[in-house]
């Protein structure tokens, strides 16, 4: 199998790059942080560079780019550890739309692919525990009821996909609405997560809403949804660890211990040997998740369930190593591996921690569980 990236996909990873280096340095970053998490000179950026209309298509304004494209682009943002929500808007956002009327998507898609619009995932529930099939959030004659947690820059979006309930009691079907900001009902509560990052709770209150997939495939889209999410999230986090990696080797290439720079000491070199194996571990992982997003559902599920499982063991690893091996600096704030490392945290716990996924992969091993008889 070639792994091999085209010449297109290496100019679009040369260009985010460029972005990230020259428009969202680590002093940038900071200042974001400071102001509450989300900047839309930065979103405006990322808009300008065309990333919006990645998974938007051709038809509606977009540029029509697949899955590898979207992991190229995420590794990036990864290595400068961006916290607008781009996966959320440019990849999940397109997906849901992709299923919605046609009148909707001639509403949304282009706004989206401009940077006009920023349209977030609102799915997490309190006590939900990453379950998406039995949403407390009632919708009833086209109204929402209900209360959503972790909502990424939720207080700055236009408009959020939410899951809720269609129908009476917890077998009903997940039907997904969209719901504009300025609607009747709304309400919302920032405040800043561990990363810096801005996230915020959502409560609807006879809430009118756009239906966007009915009942009878709201489940199987919003799954999609969340595995597109979950691949992005794998790439980002592969961005991240590399330059964790690199931001380590330069310090131990430069630090002194009597005389003499400690990455000649060999315990050393094989700690960062170690790291190096779970960044390469999770690069596959990442791009087997990368590959396996257009497979039929069970298998994509399965797929992108071991993909986080190891991205979450791998973030983790490399996150505790490299900090370990900076010494008491690698936990200030004025250093720039602390924020790595609590940016890989946080992005464990996104759209399932390791122990759920080990509990997917789990329910999804076939009855002999890999042992032929």
């Amino acid at each position: 199998m070639d792994f091999d990236f085209t010449e297109d996909q290496e100019s679009l990873r040369d260009a985010v790059r460029r972005w990230v280096d020259k428009d969202y340095s680590f002093e940038r970053r900071r200042e974001i942080v400071k102001a509450g998490g989300f900047s839309r000179e930065a979103w405006d950026g990322l808009a300008g560079l065309g990333l919006m209309g990645l998974a938007v298509s051709e038809d509606h304004g977009g540029l029509g780019f697949g899955p590898v494209d979207a992991m190229v682009v995420m590794e990036e943002l990864g290595r400068g550890i961006v916290i607008e929500p781009y996966a959320q808007a440019g990849l999940i956002a397109p997906t849901v739309l992709r299923e919605a009327p046609q009148s909707v998507q001639s509403q949304w898609m282009p706004r989206i692919a401009g940077g006009e619009a920023l349209i977030v995932l609102a799915h997490q529930e309190r006590g939900a525990r990453y379950r998406l099939d039995q949403p407390t959030t009632v919708a009833q004659n086209g109204l929402l009821t209900g209360a959503k947690s972790l909502v990424l820059a939720g207080d700055q979006a236009d408009a959020w996909i939410i899951p809720a309930r269609s129908g009476e009691g917890l077998q009903a079907g997940v039907a997904l609405y969209l719901v504009e900001r300025g609607a009747a009902g709304v309400g919302t509560r920032a405040y800043s997560q561990q990363d810096g990052s801005r996230a915020a709770e959502l409560t609807l209150h006879n809430t009118p809403a756009t239906l966007l997939v009915g009942p009878e495939q709201g489940l199987a889209v919003l799954e999609r949804a969340v595995d597109v999410g979950i691949a992005a999230l794998c790439a980002e986090g592969v961005g991240a660890m590399e330059k964790m990696l690199a931001i380590t080797v330069e310090y131990l290439n430069t630090r002194k211990q009597f005389g003499i720079v400690i990455s000649s000491f060999q315990a050393l070199r094989h700690r960062v040997a170690d790291v190096k194996m779970q960044l390469e571990l999770a690069r596959s992982m990442s791009y087997f998740a990368t590959l396996k997003i257009n497979e039929a559902p069970a298998a994509r599920r399965m797929a992108l369930s071991q993909a986080k499982l190891q991205l979450c063991k791998s973030m983790r690893y490399v996150g505790q190593q490299c900090t370990q091996l900076h010494g008491g600096i690698g936990v200030t704030d004025e250093y720039i591996s602390s924020h790595y490392f609590k940016r890989l945290t946080v992005m464990c716990l996104q759209f399932g921690d390791d122990l759920h996924h080990l509990g997917e992969v789990s329910a999804r091993l076939q009855d002999s569980a890999g042992v032929f008889v």
